[in-house]
């Protein structure tokens, strides 16, 4: 799709959004290795199940307000009460088994960091750092074992569609339309 500058991206970046078009430009498909960055987009991902993720971008800044600027420590740390307190936050997806999902996930992710010495090298490391070229799909092999990994270590809303989206968002997948003008192809 041409938009007004005359780039063409990819058919999902709705030209009238700024805020859509500009995450696609610089975010969309860049590889990731901060594993604050890679935290943030996993609990922003795991809110999106059943939504779409121009909802959930829209709501960005509201989450990292609510979610203390996704600092794994402060979200690792929350009670009851602090969930209790997010599910009354309207500026956030309020669903109570994502809020309940986000904390646990920040603690399994957490455990996983250590584990192997950061986040990233874990992720990363299901493909010896390289990035993936494809397109045209929302899982594949990749998707399914990291999914299933974390499903085994306790986490929630990280099923393969969920993760095949992560994987994408975070530069792992890169999934750029033909057209698109961010475009790669590799072998």
């Amino acid at each position: 799709m041409e938009h007004a500058d005359h780039k063409i991206r990819c058919i999902w970046a709705n030209p009238k959004n700024e805020l859509y078009v500009r995450y696609h430009d610089e975010e969309w498909g860049r590889p990731v290795y901060d594993d604050h960055r890679l935290f943030e987009m996993l609990i922003l991902e795991s809110f999106q199940a059943g939504l779409s993720w121009e909802c959930v971008l829209n709501k960005r800044e509201a989450f990292r307000k609510a979610f203390d600027e996704f600092d794994l420590e402060k979200v690792c740390a929350y009670d009851e009460e602090k969930m209790e307190a997010l599910k009354q936050d309207s500026g956030i997806i309020r669903n109570r088994l994502k809020i309940k999902a986000a904390v646990n996930n920040a603690r399994i992710y957490k455990k996983i960091a250590e584990e192997y010495g950061s986040f990233a090298k874990y992720l990363w490391g299901y493909t010896q750092g390289q990035v993936v070229y494809e397109n045209d799909k929302v899982s594949s092999p990749l998707s399914d074992a990291i999914s299933k990994d974390l499903k085994k270590r306790g986490m929630t809303f990280v099923g393969t569609t969920i993760i095949y989206a992560y994987l994408q968002a975070v530069g792992v997948i890169n999934s750029h339309e033909s057209n698109c003008y961010l475009y790669e192809h590799r072998s």
